[in-house]
């Protein structure tokens, strides 16, 4: 159960509480989705997948998941201006066309009821990866989503700073 407490005003205001530890009492399962994480992130850049991981966990609204992959994106250089323009990533001039590419399919993917990842993107994606690449990617997207779900669920918070 976390205690952090921040104010807004002057008023306290208590981080939301953990809603279970799901990873204890469903300890097979947390070993699997580890091993998932572990596999889905193959062969891929790490900060092109902390990009991808970054940017569904805010279309998700997970913070928990936000603030891990933000700290583990400068741990491998990623830049602040970077990740903090991830919301407006077509407008923002810094990011490659691969990156483009990575990151329209990461916003498809993770909002499938909507968008049902349109020929397209997915066309884009595919000029710009090779089908192992690709399909990793995919693993990617689909793994970070199963993650925010997770988080969000059970109400995980990230550490206070």
């Amino acid at each position: 159960m976390t205690t952090n407490e921040t104010t807004v005003n002057g008023a306290p205001v208590p981080a939301p509480e953990q809603r279970l530890e799901m990873f204890k009492l469903a300890p097979e399962y947390y070993q699997a989705m580890i091993a998932v994480e572990r596999a889905s992130r193959k062969g891929l850049d790490p900060r092109l997948a902390h990009l991808v991981k970054v940017h569904a966990s805010m279309i998700n609204g997970c913070a928990f998941c936000i603030d891990m992959h933000s700290d583990e994106a400068h741990k491998v250089g990623e830049q602040d201006h970077r990740l903090l323009s991830l919301p407006a990533w077509r407008e923002a001039p810094w990011f490659t066309a691969r990156e483009r590419a990575a990151l329209a399919l990461t916003e498809s993917i993770t909002l499938v009821a909507q968008t049902h990842v349109p020929d397209d993107v997915f066309a884009v994606a595919a000029e710009q990866f090779d089908e192992t690449e690709l399909a990793q990617l995919i693993g990617l997207i689909a793994t970070i989503n199963v993650w925010n779900r997770l988080s969000i669920a059970i109400r995980m918070s990230p550490a206070a700073k």
